[in-house]
């Protein structure tokens, strides 16, 4: 059985953060701080993953996913933030 991630990723340099899902976290992470060469995780490096909730479901992990992409949702990652 497939195991999915939901992910925060937090940048303190650049004060910017990330958030997706993944079924292989420690692969994604190192993708999103080594091996990518283009898009918008490659600029603000390095990242240190703030949060991380696991699912059976990949349906659930997306839905989990987009909640936090929502205003309640990034009203919770700020306060994560806050309090890290």
């Amino acid at each position: 059985m497939a195991e999915f991630v939901v992910y925060i990723l937090y940048s303190e340099k650049f004060k910017k953060n990330y958030t997706g899902f993944t079924s292989n976290l420690i692969e994604r992470f190192k993708s999103h701080n080594v091996l990518e060469t283009k898009g918008y995780t490659l600029k603000f490096r390095p990242w240190k993953v703030i949060y991380v909730e696991f699912f059976d479901a990949k349906a659930e992990a997306i839905k989990k996913e987009k909640y936090l992409k929502t205003g309640i949702g990034r009203e919770f990652i700020k306060n994560l933030i806050l309090n890290n």
